[in-house]
């Protein structure tokens, strides 16, 4: 999570990662936000409880290191110094993976090896003792009681002292310790040794509900091998994985997982990418197709180029994203921070007021009412509405990353759900993006001529439309000449310098405003658009050489999808860059409203028409669709599409489905429903004990019920959460659009 409102970085300042053993629940991160706030010369501040970790730069000429990390034990912490490239060097803690990302022991240790496991079995110990000598030396059973008490409340009362002395006078454990303190000094000792008891049993599920969410990242470590069988001059041998350089080559045998992203060089097989996309059936994937890191090769043995190292191939992404999910918080989210800060005084001064008022004017029993006010600051711990929110959230994101659905955060994960238009791009969104060359028609020269000089120019391209031009060029084994200076028009085309003359592959919308078209030439165009297809012109200045259709067929379950988003009660539109007819014939086909023949700043402008409406979403691929994505309320890119879009967008589908789409809609609003369970659940409870305590039904070990039952509840609710979409059965291509499909061919 980053401060609200946090300083800038210290302009000498060092940035610093720290593993904070014990910093596992969304209370514990509230302290260590308050302490750090109240340090100087501290700056860029991240916390984590799921990852345990605290991030912040630091200028040590104002707060020394040693001063910081004797705050964080103080309050109960264990720091340690991650090892990354940002620390000294020597100062790991733990162990290191392939992707940077230090584990350590700790984090996988039973609970009851931890510090509050061992809390609970201590007080739970002596309570029983306790319980057992009130029969055989019921003299005693008091004194073992206070003594129960004292030990168990010890290691609360130490930290909500440090908490008070470091800003954070109203803390969680403050409450919890003038409670157990009081029941002692009212003579009601056996109550507040439970209430200690019960307290620490909440503090421990917490810590097993971020644990359950860090198994999450764990499992997506080890889904990447830890070594790789190197080719080397016809030779293979094992290396360690995280040591590939991009353009080296391996060899993935049968069985074995894909140790990085690349692409296949030789060799057919089936890939199981179940681990990482959450695909259920094994795809099919030969020379040319791109694998994932993690993938299970289910057949032969292959050749694979390596396209990206390490600490960039998908596993990677993956875990960044679900470990920087906390970053951007969703709006419910800050307003149960906002909120906590008045709740627990306000708690502190009316159970105050409960407990004196009373007996001060209205002469009523000193002890009676100062029980009640004892049980109103149990009632009012607000752990479970701390807990409410990041719980459902962490889990939903998690849930979202084993059906291959990244998210980065809770803001986008919400609003992704409250979205009243999905905005799409057209080539490699709603099509599958490998269109293929279907005409060529030469003006002047021959068809060869035409399509090799085309190639030429978009051979610097990675656009899908310059692949199509270039792969025809290939399969008809044309001598492609080099291009000089070549530049992309945005939105019109592409021009390069080819055997000395100045060749542009243009939109005929763009090339209409150089030239005039004959009028056989125009409806020759008219012709390939009302197909469906795309037209280019090659052109040299003024002077047309040619034209060129292509055709890119929708993804099989496009139309699925947005009949999927329509039931949802979402709006569809189609942006494209292409020709109108074309975007009418694919649109048409699909369901779906569109604007075409728009340009990047064309985009934005109908994105901001669309928010008048309310929010709205963007899924593109492309470098063009980068604004869009950034203009838009939630970003979506398909996780085929190029590093900015990726980079730009709030979330990205792995899966390349575009029932993703849906899947992100359904996610978000499980997520926003479970939180507000959560949120009814905690206060519910404590409102049904706060009328009973004022009634003077409820005593102290029932009150801290309403604080500990509800934080299991909303944690067991929250973890339900982890289980979403497994009622999502795996689709099949849409019939309606594959019959279409055939039509159209």
């Amino acid at each position: 999570m980053s401060r609200p409102g946090s300083p800038t970085a210290p302009p000498h300042g060092e940035t610093l990662t720290y593993f904070v053993d014990g910093m596992d629940c969304a209370s514990c991160v509230q302290k260590v936000e308050k302490m750090v706030d109240t340090l100087p010369g501290t700056g860029a501040v991240k916390t984590s409880f799921t990852k345990q970790t605290l991030q912040l730069t630091l200028d040590e000429s104002q707060t020394p290191r040693g001063t910081l990390e004797g705050n964080l034990r103080a309050l109960g912490y264990t720091p340690a110094l991650r090892g990354d490239a940002d620390n000294h060097a020597g100062q790991v803690h733990g162990t290191a993976d392939a992707h940077g990302h230090t584990h350590e022991p700790r984090g996988a240790n039973p609970w009851y090896t931890t510090n509050i496991g061992r809390l609970v079995l201590l007080t739970g110990g002596l309570l029983a003792a306790a319980y057992l000598l009130g029969f055989l030396a019921p003299a005693f059973a008091q004194s073992f009681y206070m003594v129960a008490a004292l030990i168990g409340v010890a290691p609360f009362a130490r930290k909500a002292w440090v908490g008070a002395r470091l800003g954070d006078p109203f803390s969680i454990n403050m409450l919890v310790t003038l409670a157990a303190l009081g029941a002692l000094l009212i003579g009601e000792a056996p109550e507040g040794a439970v209430v200690v008891f019960f307290f620490a049993i909440g503090e421990l599920l917490e810590g097993v509900a971020a644990g359950r969410a860090r198994q999450g990242i764990q499992a997506l470590v080890a889904l990447t091998p830890k070594t790789a069988l190197l080719v080397h001059e016809s030779h293979a041998h094992e290396v360690p994985a995280d040591s590939l350089k991009v353009g080296q080559v391996v060899q993935v045998n049968p069985g074995a997982r894909v140790p990085t992203d690349g692409t296949i060089l030789t060799g057919t097989s089936d890939l199981d990418d179940s681990p990482v996309t959450g695909e259920s059936i094994p795809v099919m994937k030969t020379v040319g197709d791109s694998v994932y890191a993690g993938s299970i090769n289910a057949g032969g043995v292959l050749t694979v180029r390596v396209e990206k190292t390490a600490e960039d191939n998908t596993i990677a992404r993956m875990i960044h994203l679900v470990e920087e999910a906390e970053g951007s918080k969703a709006q419910a989210a800050r307003f149960i921070d906002r909120f906590s800060r008045v709740y627990t005084p306000l708690v502190v001064l009316v159970a105050a007021l409960v407990a004196v008022v009373p007996p001060l004017l209205f002469g009523q029993a000193w002890h009676e009412w100062l029980y009640k006010g004892l049980a109103l600051l149990l009632i009012g711990c607000p752990c479970a509405l701390v807990l409410s929110v990041p719980a459902a959230i962490t889990s939903g994101i998690s849930a979202g990353t084993r059906r291959g659905l990244l998210i980065k955060g809770g803001a986008a994960l919400e609003t992704i759900g409250l979205v009243s238009t999905i905005a799409f791009d057209k080539t490699g969104t709603l099509t599958a993006g490998k269109p293929r060359v279907t005409d060529v028609q030469p003006v002047n020269g021959t068809r060869q001529e035409v399509l090799r000089l085309a190639a030429a120019v978009e051979s610097g391209s990675s656009h899908p439309l310059a692949r199509a031009i270039l792969k025809a060029a290939q399969d008809e084994q044309l001598s492609v000449p080099s291009a000089q200076d070549a530049q992309a028009l945005a939105g019109q085309g592409v021009s390069a310098s080819v055997e000395g003359r100045t060749l542009l592959v243009s939109s005929p919308r763009h090339a209409a405003g150089q030239f005039s078209l004959l009028a056989e030439h125009a409806q020759q165009i008219a012709a390939f658009e009302a197909q469906g297809k795309t037209a280019v012109i090659l052109h040299d200045g003024q002077v047309p050489l040619g034209f060129l259709a292509i055709r890119d067929e929708p993804r099989d379950d496009a139309r699925a999808a947005l009949a999927e988003l329509r039931a949802l009660g979402i709006s569809t539109v189609m942006l494209t860059g292409d020709n109108a007819r074309t975007g009418q014939a694919i649109a048409q086909g699909l369901g779906i409203d569109v604007q075409a023949e728009l340009l990047p700043e064309d985009k934005l402008r109908a994105i901001d028409q669309l928010k008048t409406h309310g929010a709205v979403a963007m899924v593109g691929d492309g470098i063009n669709d980068a604004p869009a994505l950034a203009r838009s309320d939630v970003g979506i890119a398909m996780g085929g599409g190029t590093d900015v879009a990726l980079e730009t967008a709030d979330a990205a589908l792995l899966r390349e489905k575009v029932t993703g789409v849906s899947e992100l809609v359904q996610l978000s609003r499980a997520t926003m429903n479970n939180i507000r369970q959560n949120i009814f659940f905690a206060l519910s409870l404590k409102s049904v004990f706060l009328v009973t305590t004022l009634l003077g039904y409820t005593n102290l070990w029932m009150a801290i019920l309403a604080d500990t039952g509800a934080t299991a509840i909303v944690t067991a609710n929250a973890l339900r959460l982890l289980g979403w979409g497994r009622h999502l059965k795996p689709r099949t291509a849409d019939p309606q659009a594959a019959s279409q499909a055939q039509v159209a061919r």
